[in-house]
């Protein structure tokens, strides 16, 4: 029977466990972490647990279910080499594990500033330690310095005000996530977050980084120096390639794989975050848990023979103070969009085209049920009329294709 073995812990490795046994896999699975937790719920630890030290890890699945499903898990332990010749991999410990299908999801590590390991007062939000860590720290403090004006970034510094906490953000691109939403949301979220307490600075960059004992104690921001008592780097993501590049296998931004999530091993794929894949011509790599999930989905059914590609079209989430923002698909660079009015001020939605009129990206401020039948009109390339579909009293419903 093929032996399936898991290298991560994570969201795409947990819909993986989930989809093999649905897609009738019988063979064993074995799942290794180097975290000692269970593959948990990521998208709170900026939000609910770090503002509550009462809130606990909320595991995918408990443990009972992967017992019922004959899945064994190897938590806490550190894989260090693959052995691609001999189908095996090796531990910290020394010990080897063999695999017929190998598939790494290995996720994506935070970007660090240069010169601040070991600061006790300097902080990363990745995983279930970091943000204990932060929620241990920021019980301490009454400032908090946030380098970063990203999802985490504003994630965190939105719980850190609600904690009652002065929040300061410094971001070095002229405007907030940058990379991620149209120039209309990033503005609504600066005054959003400055109407809630929370001190921007764009277009700013760090000169220098004073330090004092193993802390650090000033930031010169654009000429000015600027005091610290806790400092939280949010400053994006890098995937998890070592092994994969250790290994020989090809890496590009991400581990290269194809619409299969084959990596140029046949006995090796690659999901979620730490995957370079291919879409529209070109590669890119995502960091959600859609995602995620979507590739388990269909490394699952290339474990299991069948060809399945992965053409799912992506959406997100992120929650900061009041505002609930959902994307459906790829923002186009700088697009200004079409703006769908709501219900007040702080419900619409930005509507994003395509040169030849096809929906290709919704965003939805507080609005669920547009971002729900947003996914379903970029699914479908609509061309919807732009006039009518940005009148709130015409339901989006009605312009799905026939």
């Amino acid at each position: 029977m093929t032996r399936i073995l898991i290298v991560g812990a994570g969201h795409a490795s947990a819909q993986l466990c989930a989809s093999l046994r649905e897609q009738g896999h019988e063979g064993p699975i074995t799942l290794v972490g180097e975290e000692p937790h269970l593959p948990y719920h990521r998208p709170p630890l900026s939000k609910t647990f770090v503002k509550d030290p009462e809130a606990e890890l909320t595991p995918i699945r408990a443990a009972a279910w992967y017992a019922s499903q004959g899945v064994a898990t190897r938590l806490g332990e550190r894989v260090v080499a693959i052995h691609r010749d001999d189908r095996e991999i090796e531990l910290a410990s020394g010990e080897r594990i063999g695999y017929d299908v190998l598939v790494l999801a290995t996720g994506a590590r935070a970007k660090r500033l240069p010169g601040l390991d070991g600061m006790a007062n300097v902080l990363l939000l990745r995983d279930a330690a970091d943000a204990s860590a932060l929620r241990e720290a920021i019980r301490g403090v009454e400032r908090v310095t946030v380098v970063g004006g990203g999802f985490i970034g504003l994630e965190f510094a939105a719980s850190a005000r609600i904690l009652g906490r002065a929040v300061r953000v410094i971001e070095m691109a002229p405007r907030l996530l940058a990379r991620a939403v149209s120039p209309t949301l990033s503005e609504y979220i600066l005054q959003l977050h400055r109407a809630a307490g929370i001190d921007i600075a764009l277009d700013a960059r760090i000169e220098e980084i004073r330090s004092r004992d193993g802390r650090v104690t000033e930031l010169v921001v654009n000429g000015r120096p600027e005091p610290v008592e806790l400092l939280v780097i949010g400053i994006g993501a890098e995937p998890n390639i070592d092994l994969a590049v250790c290994a020989g296998l090809a890496c590009d931004n991400g581990i290269v794989v194809d619409e299969h999530m084959r990596t140029e091993d046949p006995a090796i794929l690659a999901i979620g975050d730490c995957t370079s894949f291919p879409r529209d011509g070109a590669r890119m790599r995502l960091e959600s848990v859609q995602n995620a999930n979507d590739q388990a989905r269909t490394a699952a059914a290339t474990a299991m023979g069948r060809e399945e590609p992965y053409g799912a079209s992506p959406w997100f989430w992120t929650e900061q103070g009041t505002m609930r923002l959902q994307i459906a698909g790829l923002v186009p660079p700088d697009s200004a969009g079409v703006k769908r009015p709501g219900k007040s001020p702080d419900h619409f939605s930005v509507l994003h085209f395509a040169d030849d009129g096809r929906l290709v990206a919704v965003e939805s401020v507080n609005s669920p049920g547009d971002h729900m039948m947003a996914r379903k009109l970029v699914s479908a390339d609509a061309r919807p009329d732009l006039a009518r579909i940005a009148d709130p009293a015409v339901p989006l419903k009605e312009f799905l294709p026939a």
